[in-house]
């Protein structure tokens, strides 16, 4: 196992870039492992209300549940409790950070392999609900809201919708249990998952040869100093600011992690649809953006492999001409038009916030943001397929004829051109 696990955070997938990504990844999961190890003696996974008698004086005599007054104890009560804290959470965000990172350096370069690819677009998907499911431990105002997103979207589902929500809250929302069920998926079912999706993608991608001389890998102690600095620099999901969750009430001003930003900004400019079979309601405002939207994004994501041939148009042609060769413009274009959309509805996560600071109506604000997510992205496929075919011009240009100098010399004709130099050969 201890071999298993030095070739794992040392496996190079033929991508320099890819694999630091990979590993900084790795390391990032190890450290939140270890720090959640660290918070479970302190944490009560409980929706019993007490009322609360701790050092934060702004919450005192306020009752709350278990989990909120556990929370508010470990950050303020215990001894480096709060960095603890902080750095769990920086370490979740920064290890779906490095997972997008190296998805976005692998798709770029065209270097797939499907299942590797899979089982990294399988991990963006785990680490994304492993940060769901920790801001909903807490029971904060924060954590409400996720649960009322979370309810929302199961009864928008036609026919199975209710019966689901049920099933998970144990009855009507907010139930009584929805902390203790996520609690033990959080701890144990997701960190496994993750676990294995690692172990797993060394297995597929591990090097030829095996690496003898073992040395620490200089990107360990730099993430987990990275993390540990932005723990005690930074603050993140502050708890205490929000306070205890009121069913029926949101905080203002709170909003999910960065990664579940672009769900948050599709729910909020998506108009208000609704649709009535047989008399039951079905709600598209919720539907399409939190289902699918997502649904398909994911799908598409770790299909894309199987559509790169046609989309490139690598894949040689019917009959005998000879074999096309791959344009990598198009997978370019792809990938700049899927960026652009999901910044824009990431943008739109904060439309109240644009309108506040620029004076401006959040209805127009709104609008704005429809128009934009419908064509931004049409365009930035157009424009970015258009710049690579003309660097692709200039450079089949600079093959043939050499790299323009700016140099004149004069002929002994009595004409003028310009010297040119041979491009460097790689």
């Amino acid at each position: 196992m201890k071999a298993a696990m030095r070739r794992l955070v040392r496996a190079d997938p033929d991508d320099r870039w890819a694999a630091a990504f990979g590993r900084i990844a790795v390391y990032s999961f190890l450290v939140a492992l270890v720090t959640g190890i660290l918070l479970l003696p302190f944490f009560r996974p409980s929706m019993t209300p007490v009322v609360y008698h701790g050092s934060y004086r702004k919450l005192d005599g306020l009752p709350m549940s278990r989990a909120y007054q556990s929370t508010l104890n470990t950050s303020f009560d215990v001894r480096g409790g709060l960095l603890i804290r902080q750095v769990h959470h920086w370490s979740a965000d920064l290890f779906v950070a490095a997972v997008c990172l190296r998805l976005v350096r692998v798709f770029f370069r065209g270097r797939f392999r499907l299942p590797d690819w899979l089982i990294w677009v399988g991990l963006l998907l785990a680490g994304m609900l492993v940060g769901l499911s920790g801001t909903i431990l807490p029971d904060d105002m924060l954590s409400g809201g996720s649960l009322t997103l979370l309810a929302a979207v199961l009864m928008s589902l036609p026919v199975s919708g209710t019966h689901l929500a049920t099933l998970i809250f144990g009855g009507s929302f907010p139930g009584h249990v929805i902390i203790w069920r996520t609690y033990w998926v959080h701890i144990v079912v997701l960190p496994v998952v993750l676990g294995a999706l690692l172990l797993l993608s060394y297995r597929i991608g591990r090097p030829r040869r095996a690496v003898r001389v073992w040395r620490v890998d200089p990107l360990l102690p730099f993430t987990a100093a990275a993390l540990v600095s932005l723990g005690a620099a930074a603050q993140i999901n502050p708890v205490w600011l929000y306070g205890p969750y009121v069913p029926g009430s949101i905080s203002a001003g709170s909003v999910p992690d960065w990664y579940l930003g672009f769900l948050d900004g599709a729910l909020r400019i998506m108009p208000a649809w609704e649709l009535s079979f047989g008399g039951h309601p079905l709600s598209l405002d919720v539907l399409i953006p939190a289902l699918i939207v997502p649904g398909l994004f994911f799908t598409a994501v770790a299909a894309y492999p199987l559509l790169d041939g046609w989309i490139a148009g690598g894949r040689p042609p019917r009959g005998l001409l000879p074999p096309k060769p791959a344009d990598p413009a198009n997978r370019i274009a792809v990938g700049v038009a899927g960026i652009a959309l999901y910044g824009l509805l990431w943008a739109a996560a904060a439309n109240d916030e644009i309108a506040y600071q620029l004076q401006v109506s959040l209805f127009t604000v709104t609008w704005v943001f429809r128009i934009l997510v419908l064509t931004v992205p049409v365009v930035a496929f157009a424009l970015t397929r258009m710049i690579c075919h003309a660097v692709k011009a200039r450079r089949r240009d600079e093959a043939e004829h050499g790299i323009e100098t700016g140099r004149i010399v004069m002929t002994p004709e009595g004409g003028y051109t310009e010297i040119r130099e041979k491009v460097a050969s790689r």
